[in-house]
C-alpha cells in the first residue's frame, strides 16, 4: 500500500515538473522582428524587468491600400541589450527573440524575450 502511494506521488511530481518545464522554459519559437523602437523601460513592483515595444509598419487588414502598424511587446533578459535599446529609442531595429508558452515574473511581463540585437539603423 505504501509503495503504491510513493509511485503515485512520484508520477504526479514528474507530471507537474514536465508541465512547468513546458509552460515556462520550453522555447516554443524563435525569430526576428523588425520595426521602430517605441519605448524601452524598466518596471515592476517586486521584480524589476526590462520591457519594450516595437512598432512594425506594413499593409494590414485596414482599408484597401492603407498602411497599418503592428505592435510587438517584448521583455529583455540581458541588461546590456536593454542599455542599447534604451539609448537608441526611435531607431529601426531587427531583434532576435524567443517565444515561451508562459511568462515568469522575474523574466518579464510577456511571452516574448529579446536576447540580442541583430541590426540597428
Amino acid at each position: 500500500m505504501k509503495k503504491s502511494w510513493l509511485i503515485t506521488l512520484g508520477v504526479i511530481l514528474l507530471l507537474v515538473g514536465v508541465f512547468i518545464w513546458y509552460k515556462f522554459f520550453f522555447v516554443f519559437g524563435e525569430g526576428v522582428k523588425s520595426g521602430n523602437l517605441n519605448y524601452a523601460i524598466k518596471k515592476g513592483y517586486v521584480f524589476k524587468t526590462y520591457e519594450g515595444k516595437l512598432i512594425q509598419e506594413g499593409f494590414g487588414r485596414g482599408s484597401t491600400g492603407t498602411i497599418t502598424s503592428y505592435e510587438f511587446e517584448f521583455s529583455v533578459d540581458d541588461p546590456e541589450v536593454f542599455k542599447q535599446l534604451e539609448l537608441n529609442s526611435g531607431k529601426n531595429f531587427d531583434l532576435h527573440y524567443k517565444e515561451y508558452n508562459g511568462a515568469l515574473p522575474w523574466r518579464g511581463n510577456t511571452r516574448y524575450v529579446v536576447d540580442k540585437i541583430v541590426n540597428m539603423k
